[in-house]
């Protein structure tokens, strides 16, 4: 089995929380990370679980345009001590983790490396086990996945006339639902992008697919998620979170 090669000294470990998308499916007048779950807005609670990882050196966050003055207020309610920076999303989830690596590199110049934990905005509720079991798992691999079993028989469809008809039925036992963080060492994900940068047909959404596809020799590994780590997408979503948040 492939093993990462040690970091060097002093590498840092950078949590990029991704809250570049504008919510279009929430439909509300702001972008759902803005949004108020439990008195606070939902970024709020993801700085404030990157914040208290103590695993996570730098915080960088990926805002979408025209709302990047909204961070500073509730990274400040946060505690967000270890904020480095607000950067500009792009037209995709993909094009913002581009831009998250970008970051990345120039802060740490070049040759440098270091853990770069990418991360939905809209999974507010992350707990500091998964964190530090992704951040810990890239010591010995150089891509981390977190997923959860799937509680659902999965069908593959195929389009025919208008209609759907069932293709497959994939055995559910090897089945996972994605969440996030996903963990790189910063090397392995820009070299990942830099090889997808030349299809013309990319297209991903999500960032181990990508070392999948386009670094088909480097393994990724997998964390167990929670299915408290549900991510903030429909109106549901802000009701089911709410109701997480009063539990003890």
């Amino acid at each position: 089995m492939h093993a990462a090669a040690p970091y060097p000294p002093g590498a840092p470990t950078v949590a990029v929380v991704l809250a570049g998308g504008t919510g279009a499916r929430m439909g509300a007048p702001v972008p759902k990370q803005l949004l108020e779950v439990g008195g606070k807005p939902v970024l709020q609670h993801t700085l404030e679980a990157f914040e208290a990882a103590p695993e996570v050196d730098r915080i960088v966050v990926v805002m979408a345009a025209g709302h990047h003055r909204a961070v500073a207020p509730i990274a400040e309610a946060a505690g967000a001590g270890k904020l480095a920076g607000v950067i500009a999303g792009g037209a995709d989830r993909s094009a913002s983790s581009r831009a998250a690596i970008d970051w990345a590199r120039r802060l740490l110049g070049p040759g440098e490396d270091c853990k770069l934990l990418l991360h939905d905005a809209a999974r507010m509720l992350v707990s500091g086990r998964i964190i530090a079991e992704v951040a810990a798992a890239l010591d010995r691999h150089d891509a981390v996945g977190v997923a959860v079993a799937s509680s659902d028989t999965v069908i593959e469809v195929r389009a025919e006339g208008g209609r759907e008809f069932v293709a497959s039925v994939p055995e559910r036992a090897a089945l996972r639902r994605v969440q996030t963080p996903q963990g790189f060492r910063l090397s392995v994900i820009e070299a990942a992008y830099a090889a997808a940068a030349a299809d013309p047909a990319f297209k991903a959404t999500d960032d181990c697919s990508v070392v999948l596809r386009y670094l088909p020799h480097v393994p990724v590994a997998v964390v167990a998620g929670e299915e408290r780590n549900l991510k903030v997408t429909e109106p549901l979503d802000l009701v089911v979170a709410e109701a997480l948040l009063e539990q003890p």
